[in-house]
């Protein structure tokens, strides 16, 4: 790879880092509020306190496909902006329904403002896409690691302007993604594609069916595990707002937790790629799995406030690990012509598993309590590591034609 296109690589990930920052900052905003906000517009039932929550999600897998028809009809620059358009409108019908104390209109601004997040998940695909394989787990790490800011930002954006428009609780908040939209779109205005981008494309032929493609043994454990360590990460996310406020700790007290979360999700980003570079993909993706299972132990130890927010961050470190290193293995299973519909199907897969998860993590804890959702990380994290080492013993004893070989 030329020193230019390296450069250019390096540049893009900057600025998607940079965008995945401001405009990633609606995420915890929306999930940190959304189950509180359901709760605080619900009547007697709160059982449906997540659904806004699982709208959100349910708008990222909805817009997984349509994102990336978007981002290839109109190039990453545009495409991404346009994706700020959608992230805006959420946090625009998400702040009047506060003010119409309409709890289903809430739900649907939510799931405007997660077809934003779907372009905002593209990202690190874009990154990987304008890097050399060496420098791949590196430049999704990279972008990956905007979100720090994302764990301080939007966590104090929520604590300085929940109570904004009192007595119209938390409507500040969500007329806030308004303001990171914008400043979002400016930023992604210096987004350029690489130029070696089409030629790839078209050296690469015609693309292989999508079935070809998501057949692979390394494309499905590579979903598997990303689906298991994203759908567990909101599963207990989702729930421990609720849980906290429920044991008698504050609301700003659940956001800080939901804070130290995010900054464990994001932070290991500046050197994950690097440990992946070192000691394999499979290795770091069993890392985050053992950190899930240290999650759910400390979660089961008790309830007092280190308890909640260790688990969290044990959390977020798991999800980062396993998360990071299970999308650069998707990433090596297609060619550069078949990206938009191979990345599309997996973060539509991806996406809609973790709507499910985060809308039964509010019926499973209303009926059986915060335990129960710990209890469940431990299945799923057991299939996920028996996964990993089925493709580890299968590619021992297999000559591997799976991985995409890139110039």
């Amino acid at each position: 790879m030329s020193d230019a296109a390296q450069s250019n690589a390096r540049r893009t990930a900057i600025i998607l880092a940079a965008s995945q920052a401001i405009v990633g900052s609606a995420a915890p905003i929306c999930i940190s509020l959304g189950a509180l906000a359901g709760h605080y517009l619900l009547g007697a039932d709160k059982s449906l306190a997540t659904a806004p929550v699982t709208g959100f999600n349910l708008g990222v897998a909805l817009g997984s496909l349509p994102a990336a028809a978007i981002l290839r009809w109109l190039g990453q620059r545009n495409g991404f902006m346009a994706g700020t358009l959608a992230t805006a409108l959420g946090g625009l019908v998400a702040t009047m329904a506060l003010f119409q104390s309409n709890f289903w209109l809430f739900a649907v601004g939510m799931m405007i403002v997660g077809i934003g997040g779907a372009f905002v998940q593209q990202f690190r695909f874009a990154a990987a896409d304008n890097a050399p394989r060496e420098f791949k787990a590196r430049a999704i790490s990279f972008v990956l690691a905007g979100g720090v800011i994302t764990a301080i930002l939007g966590p104090q954006i929520v604590i300085f302007t929940r109570e904004l428009f009192a007595p119209v609780m938390f409507a500040g908040s969500f007329a806030a993604i308004l303001v990171l939209s914008a400043v979002g779109a400016i930023v992604l205005s210096f987004l350029r594609t690489s130029p070696d981008t089409h030629k790839k494309a078209v050296d690469h032929g015609t693309a292989r069916p999508l079935s070809e493609i998501v057949s692979q043994p390394r494309f499905i454990v590579a979903l598997l595990c990303g689906v298991g360590s994203y759908t567990l990460m909101t599963f207990v996310m989702t729930g421990a707002p609720l849980a906290m406020v429920g044991c008698g700790f504050s609301p700003d007290e659940a956001t800080l937790g939901i804070s130290w979360h995010v900054m464990a999700m994001f932070a290991p980003s500046f050197f994950t790629g690097r440990l992946i570079h070192r000691f394999g993909t499979n290795t770091i993706v069993a890392t985050g799995f053992v950190l899930l299972i240290g999650c759910a132990m400390v979660a089961l130890s008790g309830i007092h406030l280190w308890q909640f927010w260790t688990a969290l961050i044990l959390l977020g470190l798991g999800w980062n690990f396993a998360f990071i290193g299970a999308t650069a293995l998707v990433s090596e299973t297609y060619h550069p012509s078949e990206k938009g519909r191979a990345q599309g199907f997996h973060d539509f897969v991806l996406f809609g598993s973790v709507a499910f998860s985060s809308l039964m993590s509010g019926k499973v804890y209303n009926a059986y309590g915060w335990d129960m959702l710990n209890w469940v990380v431990f299945p799923v994290t057991a299939i996920c590591l028996v996964a990993l080492v089925w493709l580890f013993v299968a590619r021992r004893h297999v000559p591997d034609t799976s991985a995409v070989r890139r110039p």
